[in-house]
């Protein structure tokens, strides 16, 4: 294995915000950095790197994709799929692969050297946590090449196939979650640095279930081969992952005066600029999200959407910019309970586990059993995001009379799960297993100035993201196919029924 770091040229240094220098607690950027260390001291970098990071830069640059955020500037590149869509200008693959894999390298190196395979198996979590947010934006990856914390620098990686990665992913959990139950000589929280679960074991095992039920789930479409879909390794799953709201897989963030202690998305936070507004299409879904001849108004909707405008919430179109309207004709996106300076940022939280749950059973045929998980975790997220105890009951009995084992729908479902995972770079995975359907996601269109060049057709939705400039002007030889004509357009491995 070979150390794999780039060489951060000083033109990318200014054009990024130097902020996400705050996290980068691995200043090497040509040898390995563990010989003084000891990983109670790497373990909040590792935590903070994969989500103030990579998780906020993943987010970021799909808001309007998934729609959950819209611009005021009309056709405005990564609204419209322009641009910088188009030629390789965003940061998720530098912040997973300067930031936040090395040191989750690191603390698998220093936990085998101090006899703590628990640090070992934080840092395997959050690796697979990282290659599957990277693998499922670009398809084909970096993981064997990259940083190990031991070796010399290698700049021209290999690249593997999204399937060996994904076989990776489950790797390393499975590895982890068996390192969990051995003895450790140094307490995950020694130095207070285990800011996910405060030394929690049991609680990181469960976190590693999670992911590894989100990650055999993206599997839906495949109906042959060694990874085809298994509805019941699903479940199973499920029923070891997180299983309550005190679980969440969260960072959380004290709302201090530095920009990295604030949510990103918050005002004072280093993205809060990427989120000017919420768009229609997520205001409208929470006016309605049952889909019920009359609108049932979601409890949640005047928590997430901090503003109403003129007695009412207005998203705006995704795409479409203010065109001359005053800003103040639509409901603003910082504010509310997902974006205000103490807004933590979820990784995975037991609603997901719940609607992941729900999706298997559905899959199944169990439809008692999907309503169930499905009832579950809309009352989880309801908990969540603070609806007080009698409109969650009154909410609770909508679903019964409306919905219930008789007419729960894939559409319920995943709704659900979108409203839940708000800002989470796993609702494009969603999405795109959904093939962006309107019958899956009612109210759904393209953007507004879409850029028909590459995506002529009503029906040509953006599939994966470009690799980024600077990877191909390193690493031309290795990396796949990389024009926009095929990179944005063509789905990934785990979209097709191919094996």
């Amino acid at each position: 294995m070979k150390v794999y770091r780039y060489l951060i040229l000083l033109s990318l240094a200014i054009t990024t915000s130097c902020s996400e220098d705050y996290f980068d607690v691995n200043s090497s950027e040509t040898k390995p950095t563990t010989s003084s260390l000891a990983p109670q001291y790497r373990i909040q970098g590792a935590i903070e790197n994969t989500t103030g990071t990579a998780q906020y830069r993943g987010s970021r640059e799909i808001l309007a994709v998934t729609q959950y955020g819209a611009r005021h500037t009309a056709a405005y590149d990564s609204d419209s799929w322009r641009s910088t869509f188009t030629t390789g200008r965003y940061f998720l693959w530098q912040n997973a692969y300067v930031y936040s894999l090395p040191n989750t390298a690191d603390l698998i190196v220093l936990g085998k050297r101090d006899n703590s395979p628990n640090f070992t198996a934080v840092g395997k979590i959050l690796r697979a946590y990282l290659f599957g947010m990277t693998t499922d934006q670009y398809g084909d990856i970096v993981t064997n090449d990259t940083y190990d914390g031991e070796s010399t620098m290698n700049i021209t990686p290999k690249f593997v196939t999204q399937k060996e990665a994904y076989q990776t992913i489950f790797k390393l959990l499975d590895e982890a979650i068996a390192e969990l139950d051995q003895e450790s000589a140094i307490d995950l929280n020694e130095e207070g640095g285990d800011v996910l679960y405060g030394g929690n074991q049991e609680s990181w095992k469960k976190f590693a279930y999670a992911i590894k039920a989100r990650y055999l789930n993206h599997l839906s479409k495949k109906t042959s081969g060694d990874m085809a879909y298994d509805a019941d390794a699903v479940i199973a799953a499920c029923q070891m992952a997180i299983n309550s709201n005190l679980l969440n897989a969260q960072r959380n963030f004290t709302g201090g005066t530095a920009e990295n202690e604030k949510q990103p998305f918050s005002v004072g936070g280093y993205g809060s600029s990427r989120f000017k507004y919420f768009s229609d299409f997520f205001v409208d879904l929470l006016k309605n999200p049952l889909n019920l001849g009359t609108a049932a108004e979601d409890p949640r909707l005047q928590l997430i959407v901090p503003e109403a405008v003129d007695g009412g919430y207005v998203g705006l179109r995704v795409g479409r910019g203010l065109s001359g309207d005053s800003g103040n004709m639509y409901s603003e996106g910082n504010g509310g309970f997902y974006t205000v300076p103490t807004s933590p940022t979820y990784m995975m939280t037991f609603s997901e586990v719940k609607f992941i749950e729900a999706e298997a059973k559905f899959r199944k045929g169990d439809l008692a059993g999907a309503y169930a998980a499905f009832k579950q975790g809309v009352q989880a997220d309801l908990e969540k995001v603070g609806v007080d105890s009698g409109a969650i009951t009154s909410y609770l009995a909508l679903l019964d009379a409306q919905v219930g084992a008789s007419k729960i729908s894939l559409s319920h479902i995943m709704v659900q799960k979108y409203i839940a995972n708000v800002l989470n770079p796993e609702t494009w995975v969603d999405m795109r297993r959904m093939d962006y359907s309107a019958a899956i996601y009612p109210g759904l269109q393209r953007p507004a100035n879409v850029n028909l060049d590459i995506f002529p057709g009503d029906n040509d939705w953006i599939q994966a993201m470009m690799y980024e400039y600077n990877e191909e002007d390193r690493n031309y030889i290795n990396m796949p196919n990389n024009d926009p004509y095929i990179r944005l357009t063509t789905p990934l491995w785990w979209n097709t029924s191919a094996d």
